[in-house]
Order: structure tokens, then sequence, then C-alpha cells
């Protein structure tokens, strides 16, 4: 699956889909929301993962990648060879990280659980997220209407995304980027004030910006 048949999935099924659903519940299209909410598909459903900044970046980071290994494995049914090759990482490198961080990968082989369920409540989320951002200039009893819809139309949705997964480095440059966003809007792009909340020498965190893009 490459980039551009996700974006060309995103603008020919999923734009329309939510553009529906919200003449339906709002009756009105709201360019704003199915842009938000596209453009958080566009990443990795799979990996969304709440930003926690005030616990600093490198406790956050490892956080970030035990959600992401443990991710991988529930949706490949603990197969290690396969999250290894998803990963682009070798076997070993993922029972360390198994290892390290206790996960109880018979447990997930047991529980069977489908990653298209599971990529379906990333899909839902990010829809009541986006949502809730809104609450201020909707009208109350026609969102909660939009709301009720969210469960079949993240099936839809689901139904149409192609298999989106990134490569642990892939997915760590995607989490550094939303974390030190996100960082850097709470303390108004002040670089020193955020390097120093969340845990970061300053000439590590400017250095990190330039390399992402970010400045």
């Amino acid at each position: 699956m490459s980039k551009k048949d996700l974006e060309n999935t995103i603008t020919q099924k999923i734009k329309p889909m939510l553009d529906e659903a919200m003449h339906r519940a709002l009756g009105i299209t709201v360019s704003e929301i199915e842009s938000d909410i596209s453009d958080k598909i566009k990443r990795n459903p799979l990996l969304e993962v709440s930003l926690d900044i005030s616990i600093g970046f490198k406790k956050a980071k490892e956080q970030f990648k035990k959600h992401y290994v443990k991710q991988l494995l529930e949706g490949n049914f603990g197969n290690i060879t396969r999250v290894a090759e998803l990963a682009e990482l070798d076997r070993r490198s993922i029972h360390r990280l198994v290892t390290q961080f206790k996960i109880d990968v018979p447990k997930f082989r047991q529980d069977m659980l489908k990653s298209s369920y599971l990529r379906q409540v990333a899909v839902q989320n990010i829809i009541e997220d986006t949502l809730d951002a809104y609450k201020g200039v909707l009208h109350p009893a026609k969102l909660e209407t939009m709301y009720k819809q969210i469960p079949e139309l993240s099936r839809d949705i689901i139904k149409e995304l192609p298999e989106q997964t990134l490569t642990l480095r892939e997915s760590e440059e995607e989490f550094e980027k939303l974390f030190l966003e996100k960082a850097l809007r709470l303390h108004n792009h002040n670089q020193q004030e955020t390097a120093k909340a969340i845990g970061l020498r300053y000439e590590t965190l400017h250095r990190k910006l330039k390399v992402l893009k970010l400045i």
C-alpha cells in the first residue's frame, strides 16, 4: 500500500462518507471537520496514542514503543515473525522488546483480537475526538445525532481503508513529530520553555525540530 493509494482512498471514498454523514446529522457539511478527520486517518490509525506531555519526552516515547509493539502483536495474533516483518526489525529485537515491556504474547494468541476491530476502534476515536473540538459551535442535538452514527461510519471507513502499517522507525518519527508539535503549542512555541518542560536539552530539541522539519 503506497501513500498515493491512501491519498486516493481518502479523497475518493472516505471524504464522501464523512460529507454524507455530516449532511444527514447536521444538515450541513463542515469542511474543517472533514479535513481534521481525514488528516488524522492519513496517519496510521492503528498507532493513534494519547500524547501525555506532562511525563516528558523520553518516558512518553518509551510508552509509545510499548503501545506500538502491543498493537502490532494484537493485530497479528501474536505472530512474532509477522510483527518483525512489519516493524522491519529482526525477530530477536522483537523478542527483546516483548521482554522489556513484559508483554504477554500467549494471551494475545488466546484472545485472537482482530486487527479490523482494533482499526475500527482507532478510527472511531479519531472521529469522536475531532467532534469534541467542535462542541461549542455545533447544535447539541444535531451533534448527538452525529455521535450515534460514528460506530457504523467507522466500520464503513475501515472496509475501504487500505492496510497501513508503519515501521518502528517511521512510527517513532511520527510520534516525535506529534509530541513535539503539541508541546510547542502548549508553550507558545518557546523552544527553551518547551525543552525544559519535556526534559530535553535545548540543543537536542532544536536539532529534532530541524530534522522533523518543524522549524
